[in-house]
């Protein structure tokens, strides 16, 4: 017989412990938690710790704008100017960190709620320098809106500092940037998974594509199949991101992509973030920028719409033919109008779309 209260060994029969004077009994025993366990590859049991999900926060937007006037929103969620009343702050909003930066998130049409999320990021002492960052749930999964919102903003946290020079000569810039993109990557898998419920059978999971403009340089990395455009003022447009989906598996079986994007799999990706994920590194590249012009960062709400960057590229002149002269150059003005154009197209799905001015 041990003492419940102080662990002192005692005689049997003893109905006090001489060490503390404790009553046998009165104390109850230490529980002891027995972690589950799980197989690895070889059956063998490893304990792992129970995950604890951590308290759901969900940043509200810097200003909340009337979608039908430009107004602003009150408290009550009317507008003050027309009288409308905003979409909640999750289904449509708004972020412009600078001048040269900004993006909409969007519900669309079809779907109940915004899955998609985005993150932006401008240091107003670096001109010119944007951080864009966007995350598509997976409708099928469960919490996917929260999860796609912190993922997003966990990579924009690490991508904030200007990206690492390594030892100055190329490669050694390249292997360092691409390392803080894979970071990123990681730090928004990690935020993921710290949002969904762990024993769901349908945990959560998103798309990921990062970007980052310095100057002339355009760096980016993705997972699924959000999308990162380089739309010139004058020449081609590119599109810089290759799609983790079976309609990029299908084009290089040799299909056109008008016939692989309208195929039943087209929207099935091969790589997410997520619990379930089997692969959570990126693959990144960068376009050294020769001329001015927008680097266009969406989800497939708008490509599904217009997928060539020639088609987008028209889509934004036509937007800023569009504008007031004082909002022709506005990123916000027309990444308002591309989401707008998606939804006249039909919004079948969520829709974000983020544009940073690129001047070198």
């Amino acid at each position: 017989m041990t003492c419940a209260a102080c662990g002192q060994a005692l005689p049997d029969g003893a109905l006090f412990c001489e060490a503390c004077g404790a009553k046998v009994g009165s104390a109850a025993a230490p529980t002891v938690l027995t972690p589950p366990t799980t197989a690895n590859e070889d059956e063998s049991p490893i304990s792992t710790p129970t995950a604890v999900r951590p308290p759901v926060v969900v940043e509200a937007p810097q200003a909340r704008t009337c979608a039908e006037c430009g107004g602003t929103v009150a408290a009550d969620g009317y507008c003050e100017q027309c009288g409308a009343k905003a979409a909640s702050e999750r289904d449509h909003f708004r972020e412009a960190p600078a001048p040269w930066l900004a993006g909409v998130c969007d519900r669309g049409i079809v779907h109940a709620r915004n899955e998609d999320a985005m993150a932006l990021y401008a240091d107003p002492a670096v001109p010119g320098r944007s951080v864009v960052v966007v995350c598509d749930g997976v409708s099928s999964s469960k919490d996917s809106d929260v999860a796609a919102l912190a993922g997003a903003r966990a990579a924009r946290d690490v991508l904030r500092a200007p990206l690492p020079q390594g030892l100055g000569v190329a490669e050694s810039i390249e292997a360092a940037a691409t390392k803080v993109f894979v970071t990123a990557a990681e730090a928004a898998n990690t935020a993921v998974v710290a949002h969904t419920d762990l024993s769901s059978e349908a945990p959560a999971s998103c798309t990921f594509v990062a970007a980052v403009a310095e100057g002339s340089l355009l760096r980016y990395a993705v997972i699924g199949d959000s999308r990162a455009y380089w739309l010139p003022d004058a020449g081609e447009g590119v599109q810089l991101t290759t799609d983790d989906s079976m309609a990029q598996l299908l084009m290089a079986g040799g299909m056109t992509r008008a016939q692989a994007e309208a195929s039943p799999q087209a929207h099935a990706i091969t790589k997410w973030l997520g619990k379930d994920s089997p692969d959570i590194v990126p693959v990144c590249g960068s376009l050294d920028a020769t001329g001015p012009g927008w680097l266009l960062v969406c989800s497939d709400g708008l490509w599904n719409y217009a997928s060539e960057p020639a088609a987008l590229a028209g889509q934004l002149r036509a937007a800023a033919a569009g504008a007031a002269e004082e909002s022709k150059a506005d990123p916000g003005t027309l990444a308002l109008a591309l989401v707008e154009f998606a939804k006249a197209c039909g919004g079948h799905d969520n829709i974000s779309v983020a544009l940073a001015r690129v001047v070198p």
